[in-house]
């Protein structure tokens, strides 16, 4: 009798600590250690969205008022993969399924600094519809004072940040 009180408190000791264990913060994101290639795609992005799901634009926008390192690489994440990633003035077209999505953005640099930055949103997506969202930098003269934003955008901004820059293509390097 003895054995099986503490076989059934031991597990609820275990589900309790399973269940007040928030998730890790990065969930939306992909793996921390894989990064991107990224070159200028000369395709069309799709004029729909395919029957039965949602079009989601990230565009890249980049703003400095000091030095810098050049153009950043933003790595672009859902439902914690990566979908892809944005380099300069650039954005990334991609499909989801209707329903609530968790996405993230991440700088991605060799620079610890840079490489902490991280920002989140989340979508909810409608078949049928197109969604617009600008990953965004900001810097003054140092590091620490740079921030991240990933956030909806109205669908004209977006239109024409999609149509004042370029679509990047990137594959993950190995």
């Amino acid at each position: 009798m003895k054995t099986l009180v503490a076989v059934m408190l031991f597990a609820v000791y275990g589900l309790a600590q399973q269940s007040s264990t928030p998730p890790p913060f990065h969930e939306a994101c992909g793996p921390l250690q894989v990064n991107f290639e990224t070159n200028t795609s000369n395709s069309r992005p799709p004029a729909q969205p395919e029957p039965g799901k949602a079009l989601v634009y990230v565009a890249e926008d980049f703003q400095t008022a000091g030095a810098t390192v050049g153009a950043p690489t933003f790595k672009v994440g859902l439902d914690g993969a990566w979908v892809g990633a944005t380099h300069g003035s650039s954005y990334l077209v991609f499909s989801v399924d209707p329903g609530e999505h968790h996405m993230c953005v991440r700088w991605q640099s060799h620079l610890d600094w840079y490489s902490r930055l991280v920002s989140f949103a989340r979508l909810r997506a409608e078949p049928g519809k197109t969604y617009y969202f600008r990953a965004r930098a900001m810097s003054s003269s140092s590091p620490a004072t740079m921030y991240l934003d990933l956030d909806p955008i109205d669908p004209d901004e977006g239109q024409y940040m999609v149509a004042s820059s370029h679509l990047m293509s990137a594959q993950a390097k190995k």
